[in-house]
């Protein structure tokens, strides 16, 4: 099994429910995201349904169900970036990468998410790319940004 929810379960030896989300924390951290199977274990280890198991997941939208891309683009969402534009910026992205935040894309280069807020509100709109702040961000600015990792990465494939 691909998954390390064995692993985790077997730390957390006990089956009260209260447990739950800090199993599926514990899932996330160590897989990337939380898996089909995962689920699956995790139901049988707490004795409740996957049912169950995905319905609080997918209830905390600090949960995701696939793996993340090699580049994670975090699009900000909160007042102060959407008032100056994010959502221009986040839909520009989501149409050139044709996913949809949450997603990754099928070669597994790009994922989007959208954050309620960064903390970097005097930066308006902020984009966050595996760890790297983007200041004052426009749809034209994301573009070529992708287009450059785009570049990039088929430069490497070709080396």
């Amino acid at each position: 099994m691909k998954t390390c929810a064995k692993n985790v379960l077997k730390k957390f030896n006990y089956t009260r429910r209260d447990y739950l989300i800090p199993v599926l924390q514990e899932v996330q951290q160590t897989d990337g995201y939380i898996s089909m199977d995962a689920i699956k274990e995790i139901a049988k280890h707490f004795k409740i349904s996957s049912s169950k198991v995905y319905g609080v997941a997918t209830f905390y939208n600090q949960f995701r169900f696939e793996p993340k891309g090699k580049y994670h683009v975090m699009v900000c969402r909160g007042t102060a970036c959407h008032v100056k534009g994010s959502l221009s910026c986040l839909n520009m992205v989501e149409e050139i990468l044709k996913i949809k935040a949450g997603k990754t894309t099928k070669d597994g280069l790009f994922s989007i998410e959208t954050v309620a807020c960064m903390g970097a509100c005097g930066l308006a709109p902020v984009v966050n790319i595996n760890g790297e702040f983007y200041a004052s961000m426009t749809p034209d600015k994301l573009k070529k940004l992708i287009d450059d990792i785009k570049k990039k990465e088929s430069k490497n494939g070709k080396e």
